[in-house]
């Protein structure tokens, strides 16, 4: 038997002097150097006791002994758990415990914080800093290189990754080998990457986008990574010569559009940006182009599934769709309630099938069932439409959907009405509840900047061109929105802050 991620995106690099991780520092790993250091830690995985199946997490700052971490998971027949660096010591216990994780690694600043919480479950505690120092480097440094590949089932699950949790418990998305090697194989193959593509990586690697989509993808083609510990702009205009590839969330964009020096000129030898991880503004995919000449390219994914669709390498990339289903990867919009597909044009709920979908929750059979049908589709809980071209809109979350007065409001087409008048950056659309109409609409708009948002001629524009009920009743101005780390709107924090505005206004 063999070990397909494994096999596919390590093995074949084995003894490789190639260039692999371009670091900050401005030392280069080969690939060579970066498979004998996974398995150093494959060799002290093994001496800790890790069993195939043994959920390892990891809480670290992003480095290339987290990376290689990663490889010797693989290696070593264990599940990788990454978590989000942002979570407090009360967070980690919930996650710890559920996954009932047999290692867990942390920074060394947070060894008394945890210490209790590996104690009471039963893990063993190891310590990993962002420059890749601990205690799990000090006992995988005096190891010899482990060759030795526990086999493994394309079924067999490779990572666990943990939703937000933001409308309760977080579920652990079980990730098969099949399900992250598929992708993989897929976005190469479509975003055309090789052995000669250096990607330029400024994004967190306890996340899909990252983890799965970035390094996964370099490390299927062969190629290298300038590989940053996070998003700076001056660091990344900086290392934009040497790239041929960037991908990143809309934020990045926004803000290398910000600096003067981000140009057609840095960017004329650039091969493709990609975008991902939260909705990109109609106005970005414009501002972007007309500086650069390169029109951004969006695609859609989720926890569950990593990638289900792209707009094309080659073709019309289309500013507010996420494009075409990935190959093998089958996308149909459904009818919330009794789950009949809709015809095109219309909106309901996005339901995807392929080798991407995950196995199902951790520990979660019923919510599993709920979402995962038996015939293979997963139930995203994205609001979408597919118009007759076949590209994919995304234009909400099931739960931002607004009843108000028994009609449905679909916040997007509020937001690009919304983001379209003067003097708006962006904004957020959502419900509220009101003693007449059950729920109705709160907008909170970000001002551009110029100084020109009149809120009362946007409330008259309202009043002209969208339906009554449809009517944001409430208008907020906010510096910037609430985003979490990879830049989604924090739709929930703002349902919290305004869910007593009718009430208080009496409306």
């Amino acid at each position: 038997m063999s070990n397909p991620l494994y096999d596919a995106l390590i093995a074949p690099h084995r003894g490789q002097a190639t260039d692999f991780l371009h670091l900050q520092d401005g030392t280069t790993l080969t690939y060579a150097d970066f498979v004998n250091l996974s398995g150093r830690y494959a060799a002290a995985l093994h001496d800790l006791g890790i069993s195939p199946g043994d959920r390892v997490a990891v809480h670290v700052q992003k480095s290339a002994d987290a990376l290689a971490l990663y490889a010797a998971c693989l290696q070593s027949g264990a599940v990788y758990l990454p978590l989000n660096t942002a979570y407090t010591a009360t967070e980690l216990a919930y996650f710890i415990a559920d996954s009932e994780a047999a290692l867990f690694v942390c920074d060394p600043s947070e060894t008394e914080e945890v210490t209790p919480i590996a104690e009471q479950n039963g893990a063993i505690l190891r310590t990993m800093n962002a420059s890749g120092a601990g205690t799990l480097r000090d006992e995988a440094v005096k190891r010899s290189v482990r060759t030795e590949v526990v086999a493994r089932d394309a079924d067999d699950i490779a990572a666990l990754l943990y939703t937000s949790g933001t409308t309760g418990r977080s579920k652990g998305a079980m990730l098969t080998h099949r399900n992250l090697l598929s992708n993989a194989e897929s976005l190469v193959e479509i975003w055309r990457f090789t052995d000669r593509d250096v990607l330029l990586h400024a994004l967190p690697i306890f996340h899909s986008h990252g983890l799965f989509v970035a390094s996964n993808v370099t490390l299927l083609a062969g190629g290298a990574m300038i590989w940053l510990p996070k998003f700076d702009a001056d660091t990344v205009i900086a290392q934009l010569p040497r790239a041929t590839s960037m991908m990143g969330v809309p934020t990045f964009y926004t803000r290398l559009l910000d600096d003067a020096r981000f140009d057609r000129a840095l960017t004329e030898h650039m091969r493709v940006f990609i975008s991902g991880s939260a909705p990109l503004l109609e106005e970005t995919h414009e501002r972007f182009e007309a500086c650069t000449g390169h029109r951004i390219l969006e695609r859609y994914g989720m926890t569950e599934t990593s990638m289900n669709s792209s707009n094309p390498y080659d073709g019309d990339r289309r500013a507010g769709t996420v494009g075409f289903p990935l190959p093998g990867v089958e996308a149909k919009v459904c009818d919330p309630k009794t789950g009949a597909t809709l015809p095109s044009g219309e909106i309901g709920v996005l339901e995807v099938r392929g080798p991407n979908v995950f196995k199902g929750y951790w520990k979660m059979p019923e919510k599993t069932a709920e979402e995962l049908r038996e015939d293979g589709f997963f139930i995203t809980g994205d609001l979408a439409r597919i118009d007759a071209d076949g590209y994919i809109s995304i234009v909400g979350r099931g739960k931002d959907l607004i009843i108000s007065g028994g009609y449905n409001i679909y916040p997007k087409e509020i937001e690009m009405f919304l983001d379209d008048l003067p003097g708006v950056l962006e904004s957020a659309v959502v419900g509220a509840p009101h003693p007449d109409f059950g729920e109705s609409v709160v907008a909170v708009l970000v001002p551009d900047g110029a100084g020109n948002l009149d809120l009362e001629a946007i409330e008259a524009e309202v009043k002209d061109k969208l339906a009554g009920f449809k009517r944001p009743r409430h208008f907020e101005i906010m510096e910037a929105l609430p985003r979490n780390t990879m830049g989604k709107v924090q739709k929930n924090e703002l349902r919290t802050r305004f869910r007593d505005i009718f009430q208080l206004s009496k409306v």
